[in-house]
């Protein structure tokens, strides 16, 4: 991996068992929404839909578990939800979900059909290495409020995947600031799938194998490597 990702043993021992699976892609097209990848989610609505048989999110195991660690750290995970949750939730409500830009909806879209938490980073943007700690609390986390960029930092022992600038998300991977994200210009990105016992592995493997075709479908000749979950 041209990127290095590290996961603390503070965070190993928090949540024993974590993994995840981390793509990286380049010469990615991106650009608005497009009809193809508003019906990747509507399929995935309906897949949550069938998946979930009328439960609430937070009732399916996966989700539970992420509610688990997210109490773990000192997060209230009924208000700060981890982002397979909240996506879920969206889905299942009468607003749907949202529409961003074909990157981010095409990873939206396999996290809600799979319940685990997706996210994308651009690439480009990404200053050193990555890691997922627990945080001292004085790390900066740019973020914006009112339209204004504003500085945030994490609580004390808050887990968050930060780079060598600062903080890229917080509370594991509940809130993804600007720094980072994927816009309608990022061509290279890093897509990371995170899971929790007791979903299998293979799970989330099948979910990056999914991920990575779509994004074959949407950005053809794009180079894409799937790795080993860690």
């Amino acid at each position: 991996m041209t990127l290095t990702l590290t996961v603390s043993d503070a965070v190993r021992a928090l949540a024993p068992g974590f993994t995840h699976v981390a793509i990286e892609a380049y010469d990615l097209v991106n650009g608005p929404s497009t009809e193809g990848t508003s019906a990747l989610l509507d399929d995935a609505a309906h897949r949550l839909a069938v998946r979930l048989e009328g439960r609430a999110p937070h009732e399916d195991p996966h989700l539970a578990a992420w509610r688990a660690a997210y109490t773990a750290f000192g997060a209230k995970p009924s208000r700060t939800r981890n982002s397979a949750e909240a996506l879920a939730k969206r889905a299942l409500s009468d607003a749907g979900l949202p529409r961003i830009n074909v990157l981010v909806d095409i990873y939206n879209a396999i996290s809600v059909a799979h319940l685990i938490p997706v996210g994308g980073e651009d690439l480009d943007l990404i200053q050193g290495s990555m890691h997922l700690v627990r945080a001292m609390g004085d790390e900066e986390f740019l973020s914006v409020a009112g339209g204004e960029e504003t500085v945030e930092h994490p609580d004390a022992g808050e887990v968050v995947w930060c780079d060598e600038t600062g903080v890229t998300c917080r509370r594991w991977n509940w809130r993804q600031g600007p720094r980072t994200r994927l816009t309608e210009a990022s061509t290279s990105a890093l897509f990371l799938l995170e899971s929790l016992p007791p979903m299998p592995v293979a799970d989330v493997e099948k979910a990056g194998a999914e991920l990575a075709e779509a994004l074959e479908k949407f950005s053809p000749g794009a180079r894409i490597t799937v790795h080993a979950p860690v």
